[in-house]
């Protein structure tokens, strides 16, 4: 992974075409941490272009990386990779939720204060998913909403901004590296650099606005 300073994303109105990348790479990662890639993603990837889909030097290598990783692997690879490392028999090699990493245990305060603050934007969990509402992948959805959704009272610069840095600055680089340093983590090793990289240059942002 590069270790050049970030260059920050600039923060545009809602509709702007940068915000609107940043939206699709917060659903993108979201859904690269739920479950593995399915053959349209690996096709999708397999014509992506090598440039990083935001500016700066700081995403450029690890997207790249991303995309050589997807183009290197397969449906049923991805998929025994996924379940090595997030699934697993009895308890998984790797916890996805942030109340792991913040609290040091599953369902702890760290879930009680997402589903607050959830609660406060209207948003509830989706019934039907396993997933709690402090997995990555539902983190990163809520990113994605507050970035690109309609409700102005809701998906706002200010609400981005307390939603991150609650509920994914403080645990999400962690989780990168636990990744990152698993033997077994190829594809996802890729996976958990570019998101790193994406959450240092949000931070980075995120620090500039508030100066």
């Amino acid at each position: 992974m590069s270790t050049s300073t970030p260059a920050p994303i600039a923060f545009a109105g809602s509709g702007d075409a940068e915000e609107l990348a940043r939206a699709e790479l917060y659903g993108l990662l979201a859904r690269l941490w739920l479950a593995p890639p399915d053959a349209q993603m690996l096709q999708h990837f397999g014509v992506a272009v090598t440039q990083a889909p935001e500016g700066g030097g700081h995403l450029e290598g690890p997207w790249q990386d991303l995309v050589a990783a997807m183009r290197a692997t397969t449906v049923a690879l991805a998929a025994d990779e996924h379940a090595a490392l997030f699934v697993g028999v009895g308890k998984p090699e790797i916890f996805a939720y942030g109340s792991y990493y913040v609290s040091g245990a599953l369902n702890d305060k760290a879930l009680a204060r997402i589903r607050t603050d959830l609660n406060v934007l209207g948003l509830a969990r989706d019934e039907s998913r396993i997933e709690t509402e402090d997995h990555i992948a539902y983190v990163f959805e809520v990113m994605r909403y507050l970035i690109a959704g309609e409700d102005v009272a809701v998906c706002n610069l200010e609400q981005q901004r307390r939603f991150f840095r609650a509920h994914v600055q403080p645990w999400v680089e962690r989780l990168c590296d636990t990744v990152h340093a698993h033997p077994r983590a190829r594809t996802w090793a890729a996976v958990a650099a570019f998101t790193r990289a994406f959450v240092e240059v949000e931070t980075q942002a995120f620090d500039m606005l508030e100066q």
